[in-house]
């Protein structure tokens, strides 16, 4: 594509849901829904457009809107329905305790089942006018979600949703596949099987694979503490084109620890933070990304977006920091 600019604006996937749909949508209001969202964040100026993630919508699960239940309720071989001395249990589990019950248990092989991917990708890739990035929840966040009573660790689980979630991505034609996630920040300690799983995913996407990494974003709260210096080989392991991280919401000079990453990963910075409802100018973004650009160098910053997803803030406060992120981008690079 020619005339690119240096740095891409987009978003890191979901658009706010408030206004949009009634609490029990039917699927023709999510499709309609989701065109608007398209237009309007191609209308706002983002180079790289998603979906807004709205296919997902759940009223039951609106702590991680969608990003859990989503992808396992459909799949083979998890129980979705928990006694209550299963529920307890699983409520005593470290690090989960936003969860309010397990999205359900592994008693078998896991499988595909009836999970479809491919059907709101084309939807998106089909109406939007500009380039695309269509997400989904990666292995590592979905094998610490469950309960188990088949595999007997949680490595193991997590290449089998690896291998489930790389026969959907290798049918995904958006320009880029984001694959999301949230919860190694917080484990750091499990960089090395959690490298093997999302590499599976990564190498079957055909066109650009990114991955997003946060602290956590649960009802606009974080849920995990941990630095980035901890995951650095992870990031040099990648198989990914660049990585979408926190950064806004974080101490300025831990920056300074992505300057050794290897050269071929490109950078996606946090400058907007989705945890507060005051909005960014665009001075403050174009300062922001002066300061990381003479660190790291602006040619190792690939994309600007928002630290997290915008499902939780009103609509004018999401619009307005959208507009804020191109045009503080814009203010840089003039």
């Amino acid at each position: 594509m020619t005339n690119e600019p240096l740095i891409k604006t987009t978003v890191v996937g979901s658009y706010t849901i408030r206004g949009w749909m009634p609490d029990l949508p039917t699927m023709q209001e999510l499709k309609d829904a989701s065109q608007k969202v398209i237009k309007r964040l191609e209308d706002l100026g983002l180079d790289l457009v998603c979906d807004g993630e709205l296919y997902r919508f759940d009223s039951d699960h609106p702590e991680t809107n969608g990003m859990i239940d989503y992808f396992i309720g459909p799949m083979t071989g998890i129980r979705s329905e928990l006694s209550t001395n299963e529920r307890d249990e699983y409520n005593e589990r470290e690090g989960m305790k936003f969860r309010k019950t397990s999205p359900g248990i592994v008693e078998g092989p896991i499988g595909p089942g009836s999970l479809d991917l491919v059907s709101p990708c084309r939807k998106l890739t089909d109406t939007a006018t500009k380039p695309t990035k269509f997400t989904m929840t990666g292995p590592h966040m979905l094998s610490k979600t469950v309960a188990d009573k088949h595999y007997g660790s949680t490595d193991k689980i997590a290449m089998a949703f690896a291998e489930v979630l790389a026969e959907q991505a290798a049918q995904l034609d958006a320009d880029v596949i984001q694959v999301d996630e949230a919860n190694l920040p917080g484990h750091p300690e499990e960089w090395e099987w959690a490298l093997a799983a999302i590499n599976m995913v990564l190498d079957s996407i055909k066109t650009s694979g990114a991955v997003h990494l946060c602290f956590g974003n649960y009802a606009g709260k974080r849920v995990q503490t941990g630095t980035w210096d901890k995951l650095l080989r992870y990031f040099d392991g990648l198989h990914a084109d660049h990585v979408v991280l926190e950064c806004k919401n974080r101490p300025a000079d831990e920056i300074e620890v992505f300057k050794g990453l290897k050269s071929e990963l490109g950078l996606g910075i946090g400058v907007v933070d989705i945890k507060s409802s005051e909005v960014e100018t665009p001075d403050n973004i174009a300062r922001d990304l002066d300061r990381i650009g003479s660190i790291l160098g602006p040619e190792r910053i690939k994309y600007i977006h928002p630290d997290c997803g915008f499902w939780m803030l009103d609509r004018t406060i999401v619009d307005a920091k959208i507009e804020a992120l191109v045009k503080g981008r814009d203010l840089y690079l003039k």
